[in-house]
């Protein structure tokens, strides 16, 4: 059986998108369905066929648009991350001996019951360590995806993440060696662009102050801090947290050029949510206090080709035929 040490160092020398600033969520949220697996006492190995169904629901959900269609590459490449791989396959050896880059399709994944998880020493570390799985867990979230979207994916898992800190002092150490080697935050970051935007929701207009402190207001990255984003206000928007929410999970954009908020098609609600929420598709944001704060085009796009959902809804002009958001 592996370390808690040992078990660490394997997730964290997973294989990341080549192309900085490229959002790949592919392998970390099939580790963390595995995860969710063991914590339930499930068979170490399972076939491609039996998690093919809520694998694609992850990537639907808090992946790229484009995301679900090569749900099957992280099942097959996860055993090939380097040494002390975190993955194991199982099948008809003419199958497994298959070069690097032939990675087989949906079908021969089912047709052949190709069966993967984590090898036996790392899963029986994970089921017998106490705190490890957890501390696995959260360091898939915590350097994969934004906070707004840490609860959903842990309950959509159905994942327990209590305990994390159950582990002895030298897991424990390397788990804040590898927290102190991230790319560290600007902590001037929030408050540069929630006075860029005085201190309300570009989209709504909420500023709610308690005294004089803005409540439920925050600042979002708009290309994602942990792909690259960088800590300055043209990469940030002024949010209410409802709205920081629904950006990160690519229910709505921001358009480029005229600045105006795009909901997706796959945005669909009652008669509430028309009321609310879609009352500002179409709408230009409220703007910062200068030309040179407003989102730059580069963030913007990466948003667009990264978290929003598309195709996007028809931006409806006054006196106009319908057209697409570009």
């Amino acid at each position: 059986m592996k370390t808690a040490i040992e078990v660490l160092d394997a997730f964290d020398n997973i294989r990341r998108a080549q192309r900085a600033g490229v959002y790949a969520p592919h392998k970390p949220l099939l580790i963390l369905l595995a995860l969710a697996r063991v914590q339930r006492g499930e068979p170490r190995l399972v076939e491609f066929e039996a998690i093919d169904a809520p694998l694609k629901q992850l990537l639907t959900e808090f992946g790229p648009s484009s995301a679900p269609k090569s749900r099957h590459y992280p099942f097959w490449h996860l055993a090939t991350d380097g040494q002390g791989a975190p993955w194991d396959l199982s099948g008809p050896r003419e199958v497994l001996k298959r070069p690097a880059g032939a990675t087989p399709n949906l079908g021969e994944l089912r047709e052949h019951h190709i069966k993967a998880g984590f090898p036996v020493d790392i899963d029986e570390a994970l089921r017998h360590i106490p705190g490890l799985l957890q501390a696995v867990a959260s360091r898939m979230l915590e350097t994969y995806f934004p906070a707004t979207l840490h609860a959903d994916i842990v309950a959509t898992l159905g994942l327990d993440l209590d305990g994390a800190n159950e582990l002895r002092e030298g897991a424990t150490a390397a788990l804040d060696y590898t927290t102190a080697a991230r790319r560290k935050r600007d902590p001037g970051f929030r408050d540069r662009v929630l006075r860029a935007y005085e201190y309300r929701c570009c989209v709504c207009g909420f500023d709610l102050r308690i005294g004089h402190m803005p409540a439920g207001l925050e600042a979002a990255h708009i290309q994602w801090h942990h792909v690259g984003g960088p800590d300055i206000e043209t990469n940030g928007l002024s949010l209410c947290a409802l709205h920081h929410k629904l950006f990160d999970l690519g229910v709505f954009t921001v358009e480029p050029t005229q600045h105006r908020v795009v909901f997706s098609q796959h945005a669909v609600s009652g008669s509430r949510g028309i009321a609310g929420e879609m009352q500002f598709h179409g709408r230009a944001i409220h703007a910062p206090q200068h030309v040179d704060l407003l989102p730059a085009p580069e963030f913007l796009a990466w948003n667009t080709k990264n978290v929003f959902k598309t195709p996007a809804r028809l931006v409806v002009e006054a006196n106009a035929t319908p057209r697409a958001a570009h």
